[in-house]
């Protein structure tokens, strides 16, 4: 039976992050060679030492200001058929208007010279004032950076949700610096859409629609025809998360949700985990997976992760290059304060282990909203992962951010 090989393991202490952490921490991570860039809500850290050193990178002041200044979404990714550092950065609404998400691109070993886009909703739909975009998921094809966000309305009374957009970028124009072309995609019938990481030609994302139903679109690269199909998945519902651990904080209360937050593509099954509220079978909020076939658009297993006395919560996942898929999650409640976990699926089996076990829950009792789960480059058989959990005190300084090199032991 194959285990879980933590290959590095390591906290991001004050000086690497600024304490600009919080409880809604939404890490990400990517790799290249020697190199580490970490992403979360209000800090950035980079290492060009594997991790024996981290430098702190300041997304307020790094680049120039837009709109009406950053907060606090981010996500990065590095792409090594071009040599490519990507982060994309979200920034607030101007009264009466819009706000903007930035593009930075990087190229070379380090991430140090950025050049980047700003994309505004009006750049989108000229009819767009006073919106803004929100909740960012980036994943890379063969030739295009694909990214998603959820639209709002800015106006009274305020954030509605209006729609969400997708949109599609060549890689070769992001490498190059050149002007840059998009094509994008909207619907208003599915929000808070969630790419597959681990795409090939066509980029395949989803969200929920008519309760529980599953929408899956598909993109190709060739094209900017967007199609979709739907599936039913087995029973599963969107609450009550409730989850409390040993202080009897209920580190789900913010409340979570069940937007997907886990997406991957292996040949042409496409995987979606997202977090369930209880049922007969799960007595505790854990996480719903869903695998389809996207050429036949049928359902093919539901390898759900839960247990009967802590949940599980805000799944992240990505295949390695053997098409095994790698997951980053929160697991908390009953014994447990909120930990970090990390795994893979073996066979029809989920491989876990604790990354970093929380010595606290949340005061706020918040949580979230999203982790990331990379392939390791140059070890694409390994992955990297993000979390984050709280050491030694309940206050944002006690947060630590969690980088894991992790593999097949």
């Amino acid at each position: 039976m194959a285990n879980v090989s933590l290959i590095q393991n390591i906290g991001l202490v004050d000086k690497a992050t600024g304490q600009r952490t919080s409880t809604i921490n939404e890490t990400t991570v990517a790799t290249a060679n020697s190199n580490i860039f970490v992403t979360g809500n209000w800090f950035a850290s980079s290492s060009t030492t594997n991790g024996k050193s981290w430098t702190q990178v300041d997304p307020f002041t790094l680049l120039p200001p837009a709109a009406d200044g950053f907060c606090c979404d981010q996500v990065t990714l590095y792409e090594p058929d071009r040599d490519i550092w990507i982060w994309i950065l979200q920034y607030l609404a101007v009264p009466g208007g819009n706000n903007v998400f930035r593009v930075a691109v990087a190229p070379g070993a380090t991430p140090s010279t950025w050049h980047w886009w700003d994309i505004s909703p009006r750049d989108v739909n000229p009819a767009w004032t006073d919106r803004w975009f929100d909740y960012p998921d980036a994943a890379v094809s063969s030739n295009h950076l694909y990214l998603t966000f959820n639209l709002f309305d800015h106006t009274e009374p305020r954030n509605r949700w209006q729609a969400a957009v997708a949109f599609k970028m060549p890689l070769d124009m992001l490498r190059a610096g050149a002007d840059l072309t998009h094509q994008s995609f909207t619907t208003t019938s599915v929000g808070s859409l969630r790419l597959t990481q681990g795409a090939s030609d066509s980029m395949f994302f989803a969200g929920h629609t008519a309760g529980t139903k599953l929408r899956v679109h598909g993109w190709p690269d060739s094209s900017n025809t967007v199609g979709s199909f739907d599936v039913q998945p087995g029973p599963w519902s969107a609450g009550p998360y409730i989850s409390r651990g040993p202080d009897g904080s209920n580190w789900l209360g913010r409340p979570v949700d069940p937007r997907i937050t886990g997406g991957w593509i292996t040949g042409t099954r496409a995987g979606f985990l997202w977090t369930a509220g209880p049922r007969p079978e799960r007595p505790v909020p854990y996480v719903k997976a869903a695998v389809v076939d996207v050429t036949t658009q049928l359902m093919v297993e539901e390898p759900d992760i839960w247990n009967t006395e802590s949940a599980f919560a805000y799944p992240a996942a990505c295949p390695n290059a053997a098409g095994v898929v790698g997951v980053s999650l929160m697991l908390g409640g009953g014994p447990r304060h909120p930990s970090h976990v990390v795994g893979f699926r073996d066979g029809g089996e989920w491989r876990l282990t604790v990354a970093r076990a929380g010595t606290d829950g949340p005061p706020d009792e918040a949580w979230g909203d999203y982790l990331s789960c990379r392939r390791h480059h140059p070890n694409t058989s390994e992955w990297v992962a993000s979390g984050y959990t709280l050491q030694g005190g309940t206050t944002r300084r006690h947060i630590e951010p969690q980088y894991v090199h992790f593999g097949i032991g």
